[in-house]
C-alpha cells in the first residue's frame, strides 16, 4: 500500500513548486498526459499549459510525456510542443520509466513523475524510486472504462490507508 502513496499531492500541475523540485535535485520530469496536463478528450495544450512547460524548460528541467494512450493521441499533443513522448507505456511497468529517464538523461533521484492516477503514475514512479506527484484529475467524466475501474480501486485503497 505504501507504493500507492505519492511524495506530494497537489490540486493541479500549476500548484507544483518547481523551485522546490529543483532544490531537491530533480532535473527531469515524466508527466502523464490525459487528465494530468489536459482533459482526456482535449486534443491540444492550453496557453496556460504551454507557458508552464516553457517556464520549466527555462529553469533547466527536461520534460517527457509518458502515456498509456495510443500513438495518434500522444503524438498529436506532444509533437507541436516539441516534447518527447512514450505512448502505450503500460504504466505501472518499469520499462517506460526507464526509457523516459534515458530520454531525459537522468537517474531515479533526479526524476519526478506527475500524474493523476495512483495505480499507474504513482505506483510506477514509487517502484522506481522517483519523486511522485499526484494531481487531481482534470475531467473524470471523459475517462475510459479501465481508468474508471482504477478510480474505484484507488478509492478503496485510500479508505484502507486511512484506517
Amino acid at each position: 500500500m505504501k507504493k500507492l502513496v505519492p511524495r506530494q499531492s497537489v490540486h493541479t500541475i500549476y500548484d507544483i513548486d518547481a523551485n522546490h523540485l529543483w532544490g531537491f535535485g530533480v532535473r527531469g520530469i515524466i508527466t502523464d498526459l490525459d487528465n494530468t496536463l489536459v482533459g482526456a478528450r482535449d486534443p491540444h495544450a492550453t496557453p496556460e499549459l504551454i507557458e508552464w512547460l516553457n517556464r520549466l524548460q527555462k529553469m533547466g528541467f527536461k520534460v517527457v510525456i509518458v502515456s498509456n494512450n495510443n500513438h495518434g493521441r500522444v503524438s498529436a499533443f506532444a509533437e507541436p510542443l516539441g516534447i518527447p513522448f512514450i505512448h502505450r507505456a503500460k504504466k505501472p511497468w518499469n520499462v517506460s520509466f526507464h526509457k523516459a529517464m534515458k530520454l531525459l538523461g537522468t537517474n531515479a533521484r533526479q526524476t519526478a513523475v506527475i500524474g493523476d492516477q495512483m495505480l499507474t503514475d504513482v505506483l510506477g514512479g514509487n517502484r522506481m524510486g522517483l519523486y511522485t506527484i499526484l494531481v487531481n484529475p482534470i475531467s473524470i467524466n471523459d475517462e475510459g472504462f479501465f481508468t474508471r475501474i482504477n478510480r474505484r480501486i484507488e478509492k478503496w485503497a485510500n479508505a484502507r490507508m486511512k484506517n
